[in-house]
């Protein structure tokens, strides 16, 4: 062990040593007057949260009703101010499902602190995003996290409709106006974030809904269980053969069905630069076309030589570390004496949340007449790319479409294949193919807003220096396309640096990722 034990208990000492100067730190960054503070928001004020070891300063969250006459439907939010400046815009994040808690994003992405998976307590996030725009996590719809009420949607303008009321209602208890908008998600939220986005727009409003730009990470846009899925599953595996390890036999089934299947196909017809055409519309059926489920024989073998695979993570081994979020180590152990974090009783008291039982994603459907997880029956709503999305990008000429290279649950092409299949702006998708590098070369940290020295931390030396090619990049006519090296489904949580830049894009910050 030699040097590399020394070198390990060098690290620890000065990562101990750092601790209670990160928290000093921190205090110090989100300390200030309180911006939003006023009588009428003293109530959903948050002083401090369980566990969470640092000031967390200016923070706010609570239920606001969808109608002030009906108290029994309310959405849950978590509002925190942009640390330093301030600036006049709003950020809202919403994480997917259907049906799973934006306190995921608040708490494991891209929130002023993070607790992930496998660690003894949370740390600070450098790459918050309250670092760069005022946050707002919201769980909706109906039926989702803390939020409240009896779900009665079927369609996406439907929960639109009830988002947009919400956040007037909560723009007017913060006593904001003529802020710009903008709205992330990810996942099932690529349904979401278009048509919250066009619901905004067709209100022709911009004292309380000046949209101003879009961001969504591995969208359900398309075609998503056959374009997004199925028929780019076999090139994807082939070429992550190294981490699924499939033996010879399963690989020649797999590439033979993907032949006769058609995909192949497919995609040497649709996925070209500029589009041959639209695309057929395609819905994939489970029972009659059952043998060319490609996806699901994949998804099903990879547990054999990974009895710990994840589709939203193919690079993920094991053992499996227990999640706070409980998701999805506790449907498979709960350590002794541990919690589900938001489940707990201190913290919805210090949320100001109601007394339900909260889990990541539901367990009910939060669609009538549909199924929880991300193929819910009960959405009956156009895809994004048919109408919302074009909309969203044509009014702000300021949207971003991100896909991580190790997700499964939808994969890369699928996204760009989706894109190509949209009409936007005058043509039909990219006309060139995306091969413009993402190429981070400068730092976005200052060492001393964490450290008090900045030689406190030679441990993280790279850290905030070139991180170099981490991806491709591709803009045209409003809309920027960006594939994610080395990042599974949650790109914030697991490229954090990458999605930081493309939100300092969507914001207005860089004019490039």
């Amino acid at each position: 062990m030699g040097k590399f034990g020394q070198r390990a208990r060098d690290n620890l000492a000065r990562h101990e040593n750092s601790k209670t100067t990160e928290a000093h730190k921190l205090g110090k960054r989100a300390a200030g007057n309180p911006r939003f503070l006023t009588p009428a928001t003293e109530p959903y004020k948050v002083n401090s949260l369980p566990e969470v070891p640092f000031d967390i300063g200016e923070m706010y969250s609570g239920l606001v009703p969808i109608n002030q006459k009906n108290k029994s439907e309310a959405l849950f939010f978590v509002f925190q101010p942009k640390l330093g400046d301030p600036v006049d815009e709003i950020t809202i994040w919403l994480n997917g499902g259907p049906g799973c808690s934006s306190l995921e994003g608040f708490f494991q992405e891209n929130g002023l602190f993070v607790w992930v998976p496998g660690t003894f307590a949370p740390v600070v996030n450098d790459y918050s995003w309250v670092n760069l725009t005022n946050m707002l996590w919201v769980d909706q719809p109906i039926g989702t996290g803390y939020s409240i009420g009896t779900p009665k949607a079927t369609t996406q303008e439907e929960i639109a409709q009830n988002f947009v009321d919400f956040f007037k209602n909560w723009e007017e208890l913060f006593g904001i106006k003529n802020f710009k908008i903008y709205v992330t998600g990810e996942s099932y939220a690529g349904r979401y974030v278009p048509y919250i986005s066009a619901a905004m727009l067709d209100k022709k409003n911009k004292e309380y809904f000046d949209l101003s730009g879009a961001l969504v990470f591995d969208p359900c846009i398309g075609q998503f269980d056959y374009t997004q899925e199925e028929v780019v599953a076999v090139p994807f595996v082939e070429a992550n053969a190294n981490l699924f390890n499939f033996n010879e036999t399963f690989m020649e089934e797999i590439q033979s069905l993907h032949k006769t299947c058609g995909y192949a196909d497919y995609i040497d017809k649709y996925l070209v630069f500029p589009p041959s055409g639209p695309q057929p519309p395609v819905f994939f059926n489970f029972s009659s076309e059952a043998d060319c489920d490609v996806f699901d024989l994949i998804n099903e073998a990879a547990f054999d030589p990974n009895p710990c695979f994840n589709i939203y993570e193919i690079n993920q081994m094991c053992p499996l570390p227990w999640d706070v979020l409980g998701f999805p180590t506790e449907l498979v152990y709960t350590p002794a004496g541990a919690d589900v974090y938001f489940d707990r009783a201190d913290v919805k008291k210090a949320m100001h949340a109601p007394d339900v039982t909260w889990a990541e994603c539901s367990l009910e459907p939060v669609f009538v007449g549909g199924s929880s997880g991300p193929e819910s029956e009960g959405d009956t709503s156009a895809d994004p790319i048919q109408h919302v999305l074009p909309q969203v990008i044509e009014a702000t000429n300021r949207v971003l479409v991100a896909n991580g290279d190790y997700d499964m649950i939808i994969i890369t092409n699928g996204t760009l294949m989706s894109i190509q299949n949209m009409t936007w702006n005058g043509k039909l998708g990219f006309q060139k193919a995306p091969s413009k590098p993402i190429n981070i070369t400068e730092p976005d940290l200052q060492y001393a807003a964490v450290f008090d020295e900045p030689a406190n931390a030679p441990y993280l030396a790279g850290y905030d220096g070139p991180q170099g090619i981490m991806g491709v990049q591709h803009y045209e006519r409003g809309l920027m396309w960006a594939e994610t090296y080395m990042s599974g489904h949650m790109q914030p949580q697991f490229q954090p640096r990458v999605a930081y830049r493309y939100l300092q894009w969507v914001l207005g910050r860089v004019n490039s990722l």
